[in-house]
């Protein structure tokens, strides 16, 4: 009885590829080199993660205070109305009213952001990011490569890269804020600490960052299902 059944299944296969005008000696290379729509999917959240990643990464907005209210306020360096800082950068409302942003002592300078743990995290966040980035680039290559070994070396090599991508850019993200202790700080956004922004708050840069780094997470899961050709494909369980 199974015979039969597996009979018939194939001859099935075999008049659905006639009809299609393949033979059935073609339809595994076909199948080989068709794409796989895990793998596109995963190419492109893989890319507008590293756009995401990168933007908040340069952004200035990670520590933003905004315009001052009220008389007492005023007493706490009144002509630093509005400032924003953020890895690389910091903005601040100047005498004309125009909001304007510098690096850190210039560029080149990197020894002159003002605590250590920038430092730490510019390091971190900016090396994550790369690395996102060069998986990014074997992802979209494996959309070219015929389906087989080479294909999953790499979409497995892009899927570890992504993974230490995620604890590197999470390890910044923990850390900057231990740099707002720093006296830049404490002299805008008053008594300021650790993991405490005093009168400043948290900016759209540094929210921003936190949601690529949690969508970055599921990039692994997805590069381990985007090779076209599947040793062991994981069967569906079965309700019943």
């Amino acid at each position: 009885m199974h015979w039969l059944l597996g009979r018939e299944k194939k001859e099935e296969e075999a008049r659905f590829g006639i009809g299609l005008g393949l033979s059935s000696e073609s339809l595994p290379q076909v199948a080989a080199t068709m794409f796989s729509c895990v793998g596109c999917f995963w190419v492109l959240l893989s890319s507008a993660l590293v756009a995401v990643c990168s933007f908040s990464f340069i952004s200035p907005a990670w520590i933003v205070k905004d315009q001052l209210r009220g008389g007492h306020q005023h007493q706490h360096h009144g002509s630093k109305d509005s400032v924003s800082f953020g890895l690389l950068w910091h903005c601040s409302e100047s005498l004309d009213h125009m909001y304007r942003c510098y690096t850190f002592g210039g560029l080149g300078k990197f020894a002159e952001i003002p605590s250590s743990s920038w430092q730490t995290s510019a390091v971190l966040c900016s090396g994550g990011c790369a690395l996102l980035a060069v998986s990014s680039l074997l992802a979209i290559i494996t959309i070219f490569l015929p389906g087989g070994g080479c294909e999953r070396r790499i979409c497995t090599l892009a899927g570890y890269m992504q993974m230490a991508s995620v604890f590197i850019m999470a390890t910044g993200l923990l850390v900057y804020p231990f740099g707002l202790n720093s006296s830049l700080v404490r002299s805008f956004c008053g008594d300021a600490d650790i993991y405490y922004a005093g009168e400043c708050q948290i900016g759209w840069g540094y929210m921003l960052a936190i949601v690529g780094v949690m969508l970055t997470v599921f990039l692994p899961f997805f590069a381990k299902y985007a090779p076209k050709e599947q040793l062991s494909p994981t069967p569906l369980p079965t309700l019943l």
